[in-house]
């Protein structure tokens, strides 16, 4: 198969974003005098956007929608402000991005992460690279896994589903991509575990981003 674009997930895959993501949301659970969690512990909550992760951190007797409504407002005010303190790019990140603009691979960006903070994270971190579409969390569109917005992008570059890698670190991502119709691949360098993206249809599993680069030979 000859892959004609790529769509990357971002916290995980391209940024590692959890040290600002954890240290933001402990902040809302310490104001609010709930228990906090140990940074590595955000690795488990994170990847079905801010409300299911503030779901997530929350003490199960807490999270009544108002409270969790409430925790996940504050959460992404902090996280706007300090997104970008600690998140740095994955090694080998830039030069596999380097290498796709040579070979003229589309690429695009598909997150959870909700829209605005999404795109503003986008531009401040990987500015020196080119993305034909970057789609975080939207009102209109359901967030992943539903397929409906991996689909919009593979129309808006009028690429067929078939025709595209799909990289990411969650079952969130990989239930994406086979529900697409779009060729699966799990960053092993992210969030989870190889057990859960081979359980989730991941069809390789790759532990450096270079390796991508194989696959489109």
């Amino acid at each position: 198969m000859q892959f004609r674009g790529i769509i990357f997930d971002l916290d995980g895959t391209l940024l590692n974003t959890l040290d600002d993501i954890g240290t933001c949301a402990n902040l809302v659970l310490n104001r609010r005098g709930f228990p906090c969690h140990e940074i590595s512990e955000y690795r488990y909550f994170v990847g079905d956007g801010a409300a299911m992760l503030i779901q997530r951190a929350l003490p199960e007797k807490n999270r009544d929608p108002d409270t969790v409504s409430a925790c996940a407002k504050e959460f992404k005010e902090i996280y706007q402000k300090n997104r970008d303190s600690a998140t740095v790019l994955y090694p080998g990140i830039p030069e596999l991005l380097n290498e796709l603009a040579v070979r003229k691979i589309k690429k695009a960006i598909l997150s959870n992460k909700p829209h605005e903070l999404t795109v503003n994270t986008v531009n401040n971190l990987l500015a020196k690279w080119s993305f034909d579409i970057v789609f975080g969390q939207r009102d209109h569109a359901p967030k992943k896994p539903d397929p409906a917005s991996a689909l919009e992008i593979a129309k808006h570059l009028d690429i067929v589903p078939s025709e595209f890698l799909y990289l990411g670190d969650s079952s969130v991502d990989m239930q994406t991509a086979v529900s697409a119709g779009m060729f699966p691949v799990g960053a092993l360098w992210g969030y989870r575990e190889k057990n859960e993206l081979r359980k989730n249809g991941a069809k390789m599993m790759i532990n450096t981003p270079h390796e991508i680069l194989e696959l489109l030979v």
